[in-house]
């Protein structure tokens, strides 16, 4: 049988050259390197890096300012407006119809308690006067005569009756009679000043019409309006401090305190007398008061430094012996021009003046005395590179302090705090 050429086709094979194993083991050396590589690791403990410094770590405490206070006793005073109104203020009317037939004194005048100050004009009264005492004499006569006949006998009973009624409405004439007389003299109610007088020599006058006033201001009384959280401390008796407008200042006296708020705004009336003898300090003017109503124990600080927490709660905040930031919730005892008293703080305690706003409750910080920090630039710079708190929405607030000289409040920026 004849073989085809594919029959005698061969496999090559290069077993039997010199470099054929070579590759096997470069290819296995290159395996056992690269597994050994990756094993490393775990076979053998790498080095510790060096450690970080832990002040590189550990942020630096913020640098503020503080300053030492101290509690003192503060005497709390409840202040007050109201208007100086009259002791008594009344309009004089007349008591009758008719013509003025004089009048006596002029408005300005300083009236005593019953004192003429016009007469009406009594030709027809003084008509009507003389009429009802003849009335009266006749019905006199007529009365005696009837006893005299009933006496011996020849008169009734019932004649004696009629004489002394008729004498009784006679009697009764005359005195109405005297009584208008007496009725065309306008007089004073009581001792005061004649602030108006609306009539003039022969003018008519009808009876009622108000022909004057007459106002005492001696003693003034101060009427004021107490809030709901205020009346606890207002008393009968209590002292108070009164400054007019007008530049007077006196000493008045808590006469009366309502029970019952008004319906509308929900506050206590009270009224405050005060001395005016001479009647120097006019009525209807405004008069400022103060009265005190006890001690508390509180500080004096600048209001710049109060701060607003975030749920918007006033207060002050402070540096532990541990150099912790403590944040105090405090109250407004006081105001005054230079600064307000506030009450909250514990009895010492060591204020923060400077840098409070960049600082939280609980934060470690690095207090340095108020009077050294106050020229060292390092801090302001300091204070001003540290990071802002955020300032909660709605946040920010005001303080009221009455302006110099008067008691006008004026509102005073709050920093809102973290």
């Amino acid at each position: 049988m004849t073989e085809s050429p594919t029959d005698r086709r061969q496999t090559l094979s290069f077993e039997s050259d010199r470099g054929s194993s070579r590759s096997r083991w470069v290819a296995g050396g290159l395996a056992v390197a690269i597994v050994g590589w990756m094993g490393s690791g775990y076979l053998l403990s790498s080095k510790d890096p060096e450690p970080v410094a832990a002040a590189s770590r550990t942020p630096k405490a913020v640098s503020v300012a503080v300053r030492r206070s101290v509690a003192e006793a503060v005497e709390q005073i409840f202040a007050a407006e109201g208007q100086a109104l009259p002791d008594r203020d009344t309009p004089v009317r007349a008591e009758t119809s008719g013509q003025i037939g004089e009048v006596l004194v002029k408005m300005g005048d300083d009236l005593e308690a019953g004192q003429v100050i016009a007469r009406f004009d009594i030709a027809a009264r003084q008509s009507d006067l003389n009429r009802a005492e003849q009335e009266r004499d006749r019905a006199q006569r007529e009365f005696d005569n009837a006893t005299a006949l009933v006496e011996r006998g020849v008169a009734t009973v019932d004649r004696v009756a009629q004489a002394r009624a008729t004498l009784a409405a006679a009697q009764a004439g005359v005195s109405t009679a005297e009584e208008a007389i007496r009725n065309t003299e306008i007089r004073a109610p009581f001792a005061g000043r004649l602030e108006s007088l609306d009539i003039n020599t022969g003018e008519y006058v009808s009876m009622g019409a108000d022909v004057g006033r007459v106002v005492d201001n001696t003693p003034l009384t101060i009427s004021i309006q107490i809030p709901q959280q205020s009346l606890r401390d207002i008393k009968v008796g209590q002292v108070a401090e009164v400054a007019f407008i007008t530049g007077e200042t006196s000493v008045g006296e808590v006469q009366f305190v309502a029970t019952s708020a008004d319906a509308e705004t929900r506050t206590f009336m009270a009224r405050i007398e005060v001395p005016n003898a001479d009647g120097a300090i006019p009525a209807g003017i405004s008069a400022q008061l103060r009265i005190p109503t006890g001690e508390v124990t509180a500080h004096f600080v600048s209001p710049a430094i109060l701060s607003l927490d975030t749920d918007g709660t006033l207060g002050i905040k402070t540096v532990n012996p541990e150099n912790v930031v403590e944040f105090h919730k405090i109250s407004i005892v006081r105001a005054q021009t230079d600064g307000i008293w506030v009450a909250g703080l514990p009895d010492e305690a060591q204020i923060i003046s400077i840098g409070q706003g960049f600082v939280n409750d609980g934060e470690t910080v690095d207090p340095q005395p108020d009077e050294e920090t106050a020229n060292i630039p390092a801090l302001q710079k300091t204070v001003a590179a540290a990071p802002q708190a955020e300032t909660p929405t709605g946040a920010g607030g005001q303080i009221i302090t009455p302006a110099p000289d008067s008691g006008v409040p004026v509102a005073a920026n709050v920093e809102p705090a973290e």
